[in-house]
């Protein structure tokens, strides 16, 4: 009795920890959308322009990379759960700040903090729900990150709730980090204590020849990067191409916003059993397809309506890619944290460039759709190459087995 007994208890320190993880996706969804709808406010309560909120957004965004760098290192001398809990604190008293901010300074100081500890909670998050994942009959890391979706999506809305209740900006923002800390006792309490190691994957590299600018390294950050160019490009830029290219109205052109989030959210929470029947590889090879297909139709097609069904479409597909390159990049064998590290340095990249590189090309005499589709369907090709030379060098993205 003693094995039943210990497989017992090993199964509810799972259940528990997999609580704990899918409280922190969610949360870490609902938080940067805790502020963003706010924006204006804060941006009237210090006193500057809307060019530079985006120039104090840019600068904390550098902050991502910073932390993207020693994040590997961090967690294997602090371990995966108190590096979460740690970052998670700061965080908490980073949204207090940017509410209670009234000079650039502090503002800065506030967006800073959480830009550059969101990677300390991002990746060791990422870390436990793989190995979870991997214990499980049916894996669960995309349906993690569809509750990360789902926590955006519930944060936006509370915070535009909020607001229209007249609740003052700083009252909403201390309260929220104030919730935070207290979701973060919950999470602590649940997460798995002890790291795993990961394994040798065959005819793999040797861990003890790796570096940071090791091949397949570079390789996760350039995943990373195309990825997120994808996802940010389809839906951030949606509304414009609705307004500026077919000259709709605020209430039609929000659609395109709603079609490409909820073909991602749908992908997330149906892409586990994916998983199962076509396997990893094979199911990224579709999704990447259907990215590729949904954004040509929604960036060249010229009726309002297919565009709307090609969001959707690239939705659904661009929803299985980061989910997988998380769990490949959270098993790279060698030092904890460090494939993850060059994932979310390639993700910080693409925040920074992708709008950049869109707005510069809409500006000329491009159509919005022909901007989009210069920078996107090129990043599909990248993708492609990308993820077929790490399939290739060092065996991630191997189908599951049945």
């Amino acid at each position: 009795m003693p094995d039943r007994n210990s497989a017992l208890s090993d199964r509810g320190v799972d259940r528990r920890a997999l609580a704990a993880v899918a409280t922190q996706f969610f949360v870490n969804g609902a938080l940067p959308a805790s502020f963003i709808p706010r924006l204006p406010e804060i941006r009237d309560q210090v006193g500057i322009s809307v060019a530079g909120v985006g120039l104090l957004i840019s600068a904390a965004a550098v902050a991502g990379l910073a932390g993207s760098a020693v994040v590997g290192r961090t967690i294997e001398r602090f371990g995966t759960r108190r590096v979460m809990i740690g970052a998670g604190i700061v965080i908490s008293m980073s949204l207090g700040v940017v509410g209670l901010a009234v000079t650039p300074v502090v503002l800065l100081i506030g967006l800073t903090g959480m830009m550059a500890f969101d990677v300390l909670v991002d990746v060791p998050m990422n870390m436990q729900a793989s190995w979870l994942s991997a214990r499980r009959r049916v894996p669960v890391m995309n349906r993690l990150h569809g509750l990360w979706s789902l926590g955006t999506v519930v944060g936006g809305l509370s915070a535009a709730g909020i607001a229209a209740l007249g609740v003052p900006l700083q009252t909403h923002l201390v309260g929220a980090g104030f919730v935070l800390l207290l979701v973060l006792t919950f999470v602590a309490r649940g997460l798995l204590r002890t790291d795993e190691t990961s394994e040798p994957v065959p005819g793999a590299e040797p861990a003890t020849t790796r570096r940071w600018w090791n091949p397949v390294l570079v390789m996760f950050l350039l995943a990373g990067f195309f990825a997120v160019v994808l996802e940010y490009t389809s839906s951030d830029w949606a509304a414009f191409r609705l307004v500026d290219d077919f000259g709709v109205g605020a209430g039609f052109a929000g659609l395109g916003y709603i079609a490409a989030t909820t073909g991602m959210t749908i992908g997330r929470f149906s892409g586990d059993w994916a998983v199962i029947r076509l396997g990893t590889h094979r199911l990224l090879q579709v999704a990447i397809v259907a990215a590729g297909v949904g954004l040509a139709i929604a960036s060249l097609t010229p009726n309002r309506y297919t565009t709307l069904a090609g969001y959707l479409v690239a939705g659904l597909g661009i929803a299985m890619l980061l989910p997988r390159l998380y769990d490949d990049a959270a098993q790279f064998e060698g030092r904890p944290g460090v494939g993850l590290g060059a994932l979310t340095a390639g993700i910080r990249i693409a925040t920074l460039a992708a709008p950049v590189a869109v707005g510069a090309l809409a500006a000329t005499s491009l159509s919005v759709g022909s901007a989009i589709a210069l920078v996107t369907l090129p990043s599909v090709l990248g993708f492609i190459v990308v993820t077929q030379g790490l399939h290739r060098r060092s065996g991630v993205f191997h189908p599951m087995p049945r």
